[in-house]
C-alpha cells in the first residue's frame, strides 16, 4: 500500500509529499502549506475544466466519426462546412503579434539545435545540458560523415588518415563560416591576435585577416600565441583550439587541436513522450532530477572501462575579448520542460473522492516551484538569465486547451508569488485540431508563447485516429510524400512568423530519427533551417554538433523575412485526409507493412512496459537502430488498427505477424540481461498483452494515444515485482 499524508483535502504520496516539503519548498523560499493548500485550490478548479475538455474530444471524435460513416460519397465542401459547424474548426480572428517579456537569447535570437531527453534518466540529461558546446572533431571521426574507404577506418586507435580527414573537413567547415579575407584556413600556419583583431599568418609567408572582421569576439591566452579564438557566425560561436603539444595539434600545421562548435542552444527536458513515470516513486525522481538541473548540482557516477567519475553541469566559458574586457558565455543548453499533456492522471496524489490528480497540473505545479528558484533568486548560473520559466505543452486539441494551460498557468504564478507570464509555453502543434485551428492557439497564450514546432508522428497518429472512419490510410511511408504532410509543415512556420514568432520565438521542426545515420542527417536536416525553423530536434549530443554546422550555412532570420512574404499554406490541403484511396496493395505490400509496424511496437513496448525504459535506440526490422518514444508506437498502432478495421487485413493476420515479430525482437535483444522475453510462452508476457490491446483496442483509446494502456501494463509488471 502507498503511505499517504493528507493536505488541503490532499492524500499525496510520501515520495512526491517529502520530495516537495522537505526539499524543494525550502529551497525555493516558499512556506510548504501554503503550497499544498494553494495546489488543492488550484485542483479543485481546474481538473473539472480538464475534465470537460476531455469530454469535448470524445464528443467531436464521435461526431466525426458518425460523419464518415455516413458519407457514401466524400465531398471535401460539405467535410469542411461539418467541421464548422461542430466547432472543430473555428473561426480565424483578426491578426495579431505575439508579447512574451524576458525572453532568453537562445530562444529569441540565436538559431540552433534542440535536443530531447528524459528526465528520469540523470546521465542523459546531464549530457544533453553540457551539449551546448561540442567537439567538432570528436563528432566528424566517429561517425559516418567521414567515409573509411581508403585506409580512413575509426575503430581501434588513433588512425591519423581518417584524422586528417576530420581535420580537412573542420577547415571546410571554417572558410565557409568564418572565412579570410585571402587565402584558406588550410594554408594557416599560426592566427594571433593584433590590434584587436584577429590575423592568420598563412604557408606563403603572407599574413591576412578575417573577410569579416567583426566575427571575431575573443580569444584566451597571449595574443600572439592564443590558446583558442572565438568567432561568430549566424549569432553562433566557434571556438579554435590552439595546443602544438596535443597529440592533433602536434600534428597540424597552426596547432590547431580542436574546432568546438557551439552546439545544442536549448533541450527539452521531457516528462511526457520519453519516459514510463507511471507512479509516485516515478514521478519524485523526475522532479528530483529538475531540481538537481535548475539547482546546477545534478551529478551522475559514471563507471565505464573500469573507472568510475562523476558527471557534472559545465561551468561558464570565459574569454578576453578584442578589446581586452572579460566575456562569459553560458556552458550549458537553456532548458525547457515538457509536461504532460491533458489526458493522463497520476496515482501520486488524490483529490476529492479518492480521484487521481490530472498529471498535467501535477507537472505545472511542481516544475514551476523549481524552476521558481531562477526567479526569486537571480544568479548567472540560472537556467533562464531573462527570469522565466519555460514549460512545452503537448497534446494540446485546439484553442480551448491552449486557453485552459494559459489560465492554469496565471493561477499557478499567483500561487507561487510571480509576476503574470513569468512561465513561457510552447506549443506543440502536433494534433489536428490545433495544426487547422494554429493562429487561434497561439493567440490564446500570445502573451507567453515562445515556442511552437511539427513532429510527423503524433500528428500522423491524430491524423489516422480522427478519420479512422472515412477509410484505410495510405502506406505510412507514403504519408510523408502526400500534399497534407507539406502543407502542415509549411503552415506551422508561416503562421509562426504571420503571429510575430521572428525575434521572440522558436519555431521548430522534428527529430532525426536514426542516430547512427550522421552522413545522410547531414545531407537531409539542412532543410530544417531552410523552412524557416530556428530549432529543429536532434538525437544526441553529436548530432547535436554536427547540426549546428547547417545553421552556419543558413542565415535563418534572413530566410524568414523571405518566408513571411510568400503566398501561405492552404488549410484545405491538411484537411486533405491521406486515404489509400483506390490503390490496390499486393498480399506482400500489405505484409510487409504489417511487419515493419509489428516489429517496430514490440521492440518498443517490450521494453517501456518490463523495464520501465521510455526512449530508446530500437533496431528495426533491418537492425536499424531508431530513436523511439510513444509517438511511434502511435502511429504503428493506429495505422494497423485502421487497416484492421477496414479490411485491409485481418485479425489472425496480425496476430500471427505479433507473434512472428516478437520472437525476432527477442533475438535482438538477446544480449540484454535485464531483457524479458515475449515468447514462446505469449500468453504469460505482459507486454505482449500490452502490444496487442494498442492494436486491438486501438480505435477505443482516445485520440488512438499510448499512454492509458502503457500505464496500465506498465503498473502491473511493477506490482508483480
Amino acid at each position: 500500500m502507498t503511505t499517504r499524508i493528507e493536505h488541503s483535502g490532499l492524500k499525496i504520496a510520501k515520495p512526491i509529499y517529502d520530495l516537495v516539503t522537505d526539499r524543494i519548498c525550502p529551497q525555493v523560499g516558499i512556506d510548504a502549506d501554503n503550497f499544498w493548500a494553494s495546489f488543492a485550490a488550484i485542483i479543485e478548479t481546474f481538473a473539472p475544466r480538464n475534465q470537460a475538455l476531455l469530454k469535448k474530444r470524445e464528443s467531436l471524435q464521435a461526431l466525426i466519426d458518425s460523419w464518415h460513416q455516413q458519407q457514401a460519397q466524400p465531398d471535401f465542401a460539405r467535410y469542411k462546412s461539418f467541421l464548422q459547424d461542430i466547432g472543430y474548426l473555428v473561426p480565424e480572428g483578426p491578426d495579431f503579434t505575439i508579447a512574451p517579456k524576458n525572453v532568453d537569447r537562445e530562444i529569441a535570437l540565436q538559431a540552433g539545435p534542440q535536443l530531447v531527453v528524459p528526465i528520469m534518466n540523470a546521465r542523459f540529461a546531464l549530457n544533453a545540458v553540457n551539449a551546448r558546446w561540442g567537439s567538432l572533431y570528436d563528432a566528424l571521426y566517429g561517425n559516418d560523415v567521414i567515409s573509411e574507404e581508403g585506409g580512413a577506418e575509426k575503430a581501434g586507435s588513433y588512425n591519423p588518415i581518417r584524422g586528417n580527414r576530420v581535420i580537412d573537413y573542420g577547415r571546410d567547415f571554417l572558410d565557409m563560416a568564418v572565412p579570410l579575407a585571402t587565402g584558406s584556413h588550410k594554408d594557416v600556419t599560426g592566427y594571433r591576435v593584433v590590434s584587436q583583431g584577429l590575423q592568420a599568418s598563412l604557408a606563403d609567408g603572407q599574413s591576412t585577416g578575417l573577410k569579416r572582421q567583426e566575427q571575431f569576439v575573443g580569444f584566451n591566452g597571449d595574443t600572439e600565441i592564443p590558446s583558442s579564438i572565438l568567432l561568430q557566425n549566424n549569432k553562433l560561436h566557434i571556438e579554435i583550439q590552439v595546443d602544438s603539444s596535443h597529440q592533433i595539434g602536434a600534428t597540424d600545421r597552426a596547432g590547431v587541436k580542436d574546432i568546438v562548435l557551439e552546439a545544442a542552444l536549448t533541450t527539452i527536458m521531457d516528462c511526457e513522450d520519453s519516459v514510463a513515470a507511471v507512479d509516485a516513486e516515478d514521478k519524485a525522481l523526475a522532479y528530483s532530477n529538475w531540481m538537481g538541473l535548475i539547482s546546477g548540482n545534478l551529478e551522475e557516477t559514471i563507471h565505464r572501462n573500469g573507472k568510475s567519475f562523476v558527471r557534472r553541469m559545465n561551468p561558464h566559458r570565459q574569454y578576453t575579448a578584442a578589446d581586452g574586457s572579460e566575456i562569459s558565455l553560458s556552458g550549458r543548453s537553456l532548458m525547457f520542460v515538457r509536461n504532460v499533456g491533458h489526458l493522463m492522471t497520476n496515482p501520486a496524489i488524490l483529490y476529492g473522492d479518492n480521484l487521481e490528480v490530472p498529471e498535467g497540473i501535477m507537472d505545472g505545479m511542481i516544475t514551476s516551484l523549481i524552476s521558481s528558484q531562477d526567479i526569486k533568486t537571480p544568479d548567472s548560473q540560472n537556467n533562464s538569465t531573462a527570469g522565466s520559466i519555460y514549460i512545452v505543452k503537448p497534446k494540446m486539441h485546439g484553442p480551448e486547451e491552449v486557453a485552459f494551460t494559459d489560465d492554469l498557468f496565471n493561477s499557478i504564478e499567483d500561487a507561487l508569488a510571480l509576476d503574470r507570464h513569468s512561465i513561457k509555453v510552447g506549443i506543440m502543434d502536433e494534433e489536428r485540431r490545433t495544426s487547422v485551428n494554429l493562429k487561434e492557439c497561439i493567440r490564446a497564450a500570445k502573451d507567453r508563447v515562445v515556442f511552437i514546432n511539427t513532429g510527423f508522428l503524433d500528428r500522423t497518429g491524430d491524423e489516422i485516429h480522427t478519420s479512422m472512419q472515412a477509410g484505410p490510410f495510405a502506406l505510412k511511408g507514403d504519408l510523408k510524400t502526400l500534399p497534407w504532410i507539406n502543407a502542415y509543415e509549411d503552415q506551422n512556420v508561416d503562421v509562426g512568423l504571420a503571429c510575430g514568432l521572428k525575434g521572440k520565438a522558436q519555431i521548430g521542426k522534428g527529430m532525426w530519427a536514426v542516430p547512427d545515420n550522421m552522413a545522410d542527417m547531414m545531407k537531409v536536416k539542412v532543410a530544417h533551417p531552410k523552412s524557416g525553423a530556428n530549432t529543429a530536434w536532434v538525437p544526441s549530443p553529436t548530432a547535436a554538433t554536427l547540426h549546428a554546422m547547417h545553421y552556419h550555412q543558413v542565415d535563418v532570420a534572413s530566410l524568414q523575412d523571405q518566408i513571411a512574404q510568400r503566398t501561405p499554406a492552404d488549410v484545405d490541403d491538411i484537411l486533405n485526409i491521406p486515404l489509400l484511396g483506390d490503390r490496390v496493395l499486393s498480399a506482400k505490400q500489405i505484409q510487409l507493412e504489417l511487419d515493419n509496424n509489428a516489429q517496430g511496437l514490440l521492440g518498443y513496448v517490450v521494453r517501456w512496459v518490463e523495464q520501465g525504459v521510455g526512449c530508446s535506440k530500437v533496431p528495426d526490422i533491418n537492425n536499424v537502430g531508431l530513436m523511439e518514444d510513444r509517438a511511434t508506437l502511435r502511429i504503428s498502432s493506429q495505422h494497423m488498427a485502421n487497416w484492421w478495421h477496414h479490411g485491409v487485413c485481418t485479425a489472425e493476420q496480425i496476430k500471427e505477424t505479433l507473434q512472428r515479430m516478437a520472437a525476432v525482437v527477442d533475438a535482438q535483444n538477446i544480449g540484454d540481461a535485464d531483457y524479458v522475453s515475449m515468447g514462446p510462452n505469449f500468453d504469460q508476457s505482459i507486454a505482449f498483452q500490452a502490444a496487442c490491446d494498442l492494436v486491438f483496442k486501438g480505435l477505443e483509446q482516445p485520440s488512438g494515444y499510448t499512454e492509458p494502456l502503457l500505464h496500465a501494463y506498465r503498473q502491473k509488471v511493477k506490482a508483480r515485482g
